[in-house]
């Protein structure tokens, strides 16, 4: 079986970002950067179904500028085969990514996606869904458990108040939740040995996709800042505060 993992690279979690002076985006300058930790958790997953010998090949694409290709590198380094990138801009919308994701689905002929629900920067949680009705594959979002046997896909999905378990018919679309499993990180062998790994570059012209966005971003701002807390000496005062201060009661 061949899996394809789709990654993205995003300022890393763990580091404040600052906003723009003039709040037309994040200010990326001298910021560090990482696989989005959802990805990281999608070429996890990858890797464990080829170490028990259910995916015979790990496919990592990555969209975006030339950069990117550290990302992907990390990706080889922790277990996929080769690479493939797309040199676009930074900001491609969803659509645009899912219609290239297809392009290179039905150019690969993979009967496994697996991505992250989402990214950490956007936020938007679209493009498995997106994939998934271009491709017409069946989907299981939001996994926290998978197992693959008998060309189906067995995923049990987070959803509100608890689980659901949902079989698919392979060739089938994954997106990747925090409790499906906890990423290994790349050894030194394995990091010089993903230096030779073969990373294939692609536009979207060569894939027939238009990335030009109709969405235009209004400002970026930062969240308010929190006022400092204060202590009360009883129950009462508290409940009274909450009353008339905050208002919550």
């Amino acid at each position: 079986m061949k899996i394809l993992v789709a990654i993205k690279r995003v300022v890393d979690p763990y580091v404040k970002v600052r906003v723009k002076a003039d709040n037309s985006g994040v200010d990326l300058a001298n910021a560090k950067m990482a696989v989005n930790p959802f990805c990281e958790i999608a070429v996890e997953e990858a890797v464990r179904l080829k170490e028990k010998g259910i995916a015979e090949e790990i496919i990592v694409v990555s969209i975006g500028e030339k950069n990117c290709q550290e990302q992907i590198r990390t990706a080889l380094a922790l277990g996929a085969d080769r690479g493939i990138h797309v040199e676009a801009p930074v900001d491609v919308q969803p659509l645009p990514v899912a219609r290239m994701l297809q392009k290179i689905v039905e150019k690969e002929g993979v009967e496994m996606v697996i991505l992250g629900k989402q990214s950490v920067d956007s936020d938007n949680n679209q493009v498995g869904q997106m994939l998934g009705a271009l491709t017409g594959m069946p989907q299981g979002t939001f996994a926290c458990k998978l197992e693959v046997a008998d060309g189906k896909a067995k995923v049990t999905r987070e959803i509100d108040g608890g689980e659901q378990t949902v079989s698919l018919k392979l060739p089938a679309i994954v997106t990747t939740d925090l409790r499906l499993n906890e990423p290994r990180y790349a050894s030194l062998p394995n990091i010089m040995k993903a230096k030779k790994k073969t990373i294939d570059s692609l536009t979207p012209e060569e894939l027939g996709v238009d990335v030009s966005s109709g969405l235009k971003v209004i400002s970026v701002e930062p969240p308010p800042a929190r006022s400092a807390g204060i202590k009360v000496e009883s129950v009462d005062e508290l409940i009274s505060k909450l009353k008339t201060e905050a208002k919550v009661i």
